[in-house]
């Protein structure tokens, strides 16, 4: 959902430190490519199957018109047949969120996760660059839905853009960071997210070592499971119950399933059950915010036909190159000259070479969870 909408989302309210080492878990957006990778492919499976039901899943969609509230100062749109997208993670503290993430419903609007996806021309092929919520940056200044405008700031949290100025301060700092333009923008909530899992009879993963952590309601030993909604929010919000407990390291986690979400995704026989084909595409154009560009079902099953060829072998995953701040270790700074070979290689259409991540921060749960 968008602060633009509404109804507005939020985040746990100025209680919840963000860290990035040991510290107070998130409310877990960590389900935003999760989520939205999900609700396009839906659309995508179910084709022109849904057509009569248009009119009423146009009404299920949320839009944010990011090209009139940033204008023109922006980056150049580059026209090499590939696209960038920007994936957030928002969520109210009120009704099912509230039930499900707990914390206090002040009515806040802020975002915990963001990831840039960037799908290369020909449409075969994905890099997803995960972008740490306390990462600290430099926020251009920004005008809310609201018109108030707000100076800009350094060294502030990345996850702060949303909070100051919602889903266009986002993208602005996102372009502002990476030098480039993002084509469209999806925002998703975690409690849509379950409710997709469950709809979609779950999504297997394999651990190689037990996850316990009693805050994200979370017990799986080593092995295969199938998880539900439920337990899938779990992992991919669970600091605790792995790892060094940061949030590099939910991240890798988020990454793994991700991958075996895409797999789920490829596989699920809907044709054959109307409803739920129906059941899916309601939740799933009720849980993400779009671009206005994307703001139809038929614009958005365009675009995720786009994504159809995608499959998780054909993904890379990686987190925006990283370091642990010298003066806060519970808090990490841009790696400016690794950062720049990402961005340089997206805005060429290239792969991200490997020594752009060699040697950066990273979390302890790389393997725990495959597909």
């Amino acid at each position: 959902m968008s602060a633009e909408s509404t109804p507005g989302p939020g985040i746990p309210g100025p209680g919840t430190k963000a860290t990035s080492r040991r510290g107070p878990r998130g409310a877990g957006r960590r389900a935003a490519l999760v989520t939205a990778w999900t609700a396009v492919g839906i659309l995508v499976l179910g084709g022109t199957g849904v057509g009569y039901l248009y009119v009423k899943l146009n009404g299920n969609l949320r839009t944010v018109d990011i090209n009139q509230a940033l204008g023109g100062d922006r980056p150049a749109k580059v026209d090499n047949g590939s696209e960038n997208i920007l994936v957030l993670g928002s969520d109210t503290r009120a009704g099912a969120n509230k039930e499900l993430g707990g914390g206090a419903d002040d009515g806040s609007a802020r975002s915990d996760t963001a990831m840039i996806i960037h799908v290369y021309k020909g449409h075969q092929k994905a890099a997803v660059v995960s972008v740490p919520r306390d990462t600290l940056v430099d926020r251009p200044s920004c005008t809310d839905a609201k018109g108030t405008a707000h100076p800009a700031a350094s060294g502030v949290m990345f996850n702060s853009a949303y909070s100051t100025g919602g889903a266009a301060c986002a993208v602005k700092t996102v372009e502002s960071l990476t030098g480039i333009r993002m084509d469209h923008y999806l925002e998703v909530d975690f409690s849509g997210f379950r409710k997709l899992i469950d709809e979609l009879g779950g999504v297997e993963v394999t651990t190689t070592k037990a996850i316990e952590d009693r805050e994200s309601h979370l017990d799986l030993k080593a092995g295969t499971h199938r998880l539900n909604g439920k337990q899938a929010l779990g992992l991919v919000r669970t600091r605790h119950g792995v790892g060094d407990g940061s949030d590099l390291g939910r991240i890798q986690l988020q990454q793994a399933f991700v991958k075996a979400l895409v797999k789920q995704v490829g596989q699920v026989g809907v044709f054959t059950s109307p409803k739920k084909l129906y059941d899916l595409a309601d939740t799933g154009t009720k849980t993400i915010t779009t671009d206005s560009d994307l703001g139809s079902v038929s614009s958005l099953t365009g675009f995720a036909d786009g994504l159809k060829s995608i499959s998780s072998k054909n993904m890379r995953m990686v987190t925006m190159p990283v370091e642990y701040d010298p003066s806060n270790p519970n808090r990490v700074i841009v790696a400016e000259a690794k950062a720049k070979l990402v961005w340089t290689a997206l805005k060429n259409d290239r792969p991200i070479p490997a020594s752009a991540t060699k040697g950066t921060a990273t979390g302890q749960a790389k393997g725990v969870v495959t597909s």
